[in-house]
């Protein structure tokens, strides 16, 4: 493939920025993206592009910047990253996690893989596509969402506002370590409570014990085949008891334990049916023993995406890959989820979406958390170049 367009990154400008972001705190929960918001809106700003903000709660809103297009195109490219972070919950950072300290040829902090980086790299990919003076055949827009680590607020506003209308292709730098993702698992996170009645430790006879209640249920679900065949991307689905919680003191019998569960699921799977079943092993331990009671409630649930590796934008995608680092770029899958559990299957399914991030997956949420210099880069110059190719009237790179 050739290259019409001269892209020019600066790389130190790009670590900086990526810096200045991880300085600024985003941690959610609370929850409060304003700072980083207005990083990226004045650097959009200084790239040239069209910025708007959308408030989606006081302190959170949302940022879409966007290079006019000119109308003949296959529609909008989306580059979508979240601006909130886990909190830098552990002990051990030897790295103070708002320091964004550069060492080694990595940049240190909270975000700075999931996804800090990613969020620079789309900025200064946009920046050298505006700076070049390219005019792609329709709109490029940026994307900026809040609570993407929560609850995906930013990501369902943005539906609401209409930003998936006319929309060809999503693209999503989460951490991925450069490889390109095609599909995602789905998560399903359900609480289950049991009750029973307290009564002092010595008199067990007097009560009824909340956590028998949950050995019972556990013993049940792991008894369950939850399984589904094997997706060729992404594997087995899983299950995952992440908490339990039950009793107040030693020596009384436990009136009310409650765990949560933390299923990830696969493409085709139903969240209805596994929660269907559910409630059908709590309906059996009711019918089985009077004193038996609980109650479910499903606290996320975010269905897995896919788009096929034959898509055009995979294709798009997988030539950029291949120009730019003579790799084949084989598509793969990712166990997290994404706001993309919330624009793909608002589109319909119609829209191809793609994960691809500077980020190594495994330092996601980790202590002394890092993004690599070289792959912020290689990231950006991804994107800017995927961008002209999708949104380029001659469709080469």
């Amino acid at each position: 493939m050739t290259n019409p367009l001269s892209f020019s990154i600066d790389d130190e400008a790009l670590v900086a920025f990526t810096r200045d972001l991880v300085r600024s705190r985003s941690w959610n929960p609370p929850g409060d993206e304003a700072e980083v918001a207005q990083l990226v809106v004045e650097r959009l700003e200084d790239f040239g592009l069209e910025v708007e903000t959308d408030p989606v709660a006081p302190g959170r809103p949302n940022v879409y910047g966007r290079l006019r297009g000119k109308g003949d195109g296959p529609g909008q490219l989306l580059l979508v990253s979240h601006l909130d972070t886990v909190p830098p919950a552990g002990g051990g950072w030897e790295h103070d996690p708002l320091s964004g300290v550069v060492t080694d040829g990595r940049v240190y902090g909270r975000g700075t893989a999931d996804m800090k980086g990613g969020l620079a790299a789309l900025v200064f990919a946009a920046g050298a596509l505006a700076r070049s003076g390219f005019e792609p055949a329709s709109d490029l827009v940026i994307v900026g969402t809040v609570g993407e680590e929560v609850d995906c607020a930013g990501a369902r506003a943005a539906v609401e506002a209409g930003l998936l209308e006319g929309a060809s292709a999503i693209a999503i730098p989460e951490p991925s370590g450069l490889d390109l993702y095609t599909a995602h698992k789905g998560a399903l996170w359900v609480r289950i409570e049991t009750r029973g009645r307290a009564a002092h430790g010595s008199r067990p006879e007097l009560g009824v014990s909340a956590i028998a209640h949950m050995q019972k249920t556990l013993g049940r679900i792991a008894d369950v085949d939850w399984g589904a065949p094997a997706h060729p991307l992404l594997g087995k689905p899983t299950l995952n008891v992440g908490t339990i919680e039950g009793g107040t003191s030693t020596n009384m019998v436990p009136d009310r334990c409650e765990i949560t569960i933390d299923f990830r699921t696969l493409p085709g799977q139903s969240h209805a049916e596994l929660v269907a079943c559910l409630e059908g092993l709590l309906d059996e331990l009711r019918a089985s023993e009077e004193t038996y009671r609980a109650s479910l409630e499903v606290v996320t649930d975010r269905p897995a995406v896919s788009t096929p590796t034959d898509d055009p934008f995979v294709e798009t995608a997988r030539e950029v890959g291949r120009a730019l680092w003579g790799r084949a770029m084989a598509p793969s899958g990712a166990s997290y989820f994404t706001d993309a559990s919330v624009l793909g299957p608002a589109s319909g399914g119609d829209v191809p979406i793609i994960i691809l991030g500077p980020g190594e997956e495994e330092q996601a949420h980790q202590t002394d958390e890092w993004v690599g210099v070289e792959p912020l880069a290689r990231a950006a110059r991804f994107y800017a170049a995927l961008a002209a190719r999708w949104l380029g009237r001659d469709k080469e790179v």
